[in-house]
């Protein structure tokens, strides 16, 4: 490796990191926030915008973000990237009111939108061959090092310090990615684009994505009695719908050929199943084993310590693999094995005992023979199984279509899962909550399930929120256990049908993709040159 690769991939590294990062971090500083002087919005809502509000522009922007590094220059949009999300953090961290921080941390995921797709493109013209392939698995690596170590250390210093050192702590790591970008990285672009930037299109891609991305993540948050959430969703749909009739047009946005190469289309449908599943995992976990099993908040990051760092030694090892034998077997074999980590799952006891772990009372944090037997056995399976899917599936994308195209298929993959994956939970949400009342409905005689002051008392995979007896108490509880079970089975479904879209889809690692790509020739035989976008 190179010294001007070397330090490409750190600059990548750290841009994406931060993003990822930032998604997570600020969630432990949110009831800080929440004592900030507000004038226009209330506490919660003000909470809510900062986490939803973040992932819904950081979402709208993806394709657009993708598309204008393809088109004005990759290095280019990176370092406006890395210089806006670092200025937006600093002013993030100095806010003195809840609006101005909403404020600020809307325009930080706008920027943030300029270095996830950048990120991986700039990967994809810095390497070549087995070379990328190992690269993109030391991003995979790196990153989830990042939110894995970082998030721990971050809520130290949010406690320690201040909610500010949450967005503070950026500054200093987009310092060293501008840098490095500024000092080592090339510049490399769609060297075939002609005619002017596709405007209308980006606009139109900005309404569906964000639309559909704010409204299912905020009628979640609502439990589907918000009319905002309605109108986005309906709003982001039409704009859906509209979007590949504007496609036909001169110089588009997103050349519809891309969607015509196997390979790329595969991995899409796939990335939409997998991280789905993960989505429904990460969150319906975290919530069992706080929420009903009774687990502390440091109870339940130990216990997914170690599968995170099976993640983290394991990706360059996969990628470098991939590089050599293809990522289609991990791409089958790794979420299967994740489905077997969410049979284990499926099978958890409402019994199973809780781990009251605390830094404080150092006894407490040896683990009860249940974690052992319940959860490390689930998560570790399941671990292993996301350690053979992250750096192959990014590697068979990315080289699946020609390099000029590498910003705008990264973003659009982006898309795939950072929508996908909050419509298809909002979906879950409804059948894991009419199966938890169904359940506690037929455990508790005379229980009015449908009436809303019962709902409030016995939420979904919670404790109740009022004294209750014992035997409701145990009924609710067994019956957030059987919802859970539900959540599994679709998760099983769900990575089940990802292995096999890989399987019976993808021609290979796409690889041929690519040398026709690099030859001059179109990736597809059917495909038009791209222009006003990439």
């Amino acid at each position: 490796m190179t010294r001007t690769q070397r330090w490409t991939l750190v600059a990548a590294i750290i841009g994406s990191g931060v993003v990822f990062l930032d998604g997570t971090i600020v969630n432990l500083a949110l009831r800080a926030i929440g004592k900030l002087p507000t004038t226009f919005l209330g506490v919660l809502e003000g909470q809510a915008y900062i986490v939803s509000g973040y992932l819904a522009v950081l979402a709208a922007l993806l394709i657009l973000s993708g598309a204008l590094a393809d088109f004005y220059g990759r290095k280019r949009v990176f370092a406006i990237g890395l210089t806006g999300f670092g200025l937006s953090s600093l002013l993030c961290g100095i806010a003195p009111n809840l609006e101005l921080l909403v404020l600020f941390r809307l325009i930080q995921g706008a920027a943030g939108a300029l270095l996830v797709p950048g990120s991986l493109s700039i990967i994809t013209a810095t390497f070549e061959g087995q070379a990328r392939a190992k690269a993109f698995g030391t991003w995979a690596a790196a990153t989830s090092a990042l939110s894995l170590f970082g998030q721990p250390i971050g809520g130290l210093l949010v406690d320690v310090l201040s909610w500010r050192a949450a967005f503070i702590i950026n500054v200093p790591l987009v310092a060293i990615a501008l840098w490095a970008t500024i000092r080592h990285m090339q510049e490399s672009r769609d060297e075939t684009a002609t005619g002017s930037f596709d405007w209308l299109g980006a606009f139109v891609a900005a309404v569906a994505i964000g639309g559909l991305a704010f409204g299912a993540t905020r009628g979640q948050q609502k439990n589907w009695q918000d009319s905002l959430a309605w109108v986005a969703l309906i709003v982001g749909g039409i704009a859906l719908v509209a979007f590949p009739f504007l496609m036909r047009r001169p110089h588009p946005l997103v050349p519809l050929s891309l969607f015509r190469i196997r390979d790329f289309a595969v991995i899409n449908l796939s990335t939409f199943l997998i991280y789905a599943a993960l989505y429904t995992t990460f969150f319906y976990v975290a919530v069992l084993l706080q929420g009903t099993l009774g687990y502390t908040a440091t109870a339940a990051s130990l216990a997914g310590l170690p599968s995170g760092i099976l993640l983290v030694l394991l990706s360059t090892r996969v990628g470098a693999a991939a590089g050599r034998f293809g990522g289609k077997p991990f791409l089958v074999a790794g979420p299967l094995i994740m489905a077997l980590g969410m049979l284990w799952w499926a099978r958890i006891p409402a019994t199973s005992e809780a781990w009251k772990a605390s830094f404080e009372n150092p006894s407490t944090l040896i683990p009860p023979a249940s974690v052992f037997i319940d959860v490390l056995p689930a998560l570790m399976t399941f671990g292993l199984g996301i350690s053979l899917v992250v750096a192959p599936l990014t590697s068979t994308l990315m080289s699946s279509i020609p390099t000029r195209n590498a910003g705008l298929g990264s973003a659009i993959n982006n898309a795939v899962s950072r929508v996908g994956t909050p419509l298809l939970g909002a979906v879950l949400f409804i059948i894991v909550s009419a199966t938890f009342y169904s359940s506690l409905g037929s455990q508790v005689s005379g229980l009015n399930t449908d009436d809303a002051a019962v709902r409030t008392t016995f939420p979904p995979l919670n404790q109740p929120t009022e004294q209750v007896s014992p035997d409701q108490a145990e009924a609710a509880r067994n019956a957030s256990v059987d919802a859970f079970h539900v959540a599994s089975i679709a998760a099983i479904i769900l990575l089940i049908g990802g292995a096999a879209a890989n399987q019976f889809g993808l021609r290979g690692a796409g690889a041929g993709a690519e040398a026709r790509a690099e030859q001059g020739a179109p990736a597809d035989p059917s495909a038009e040159p791209a222009a006003g976008a990439g």
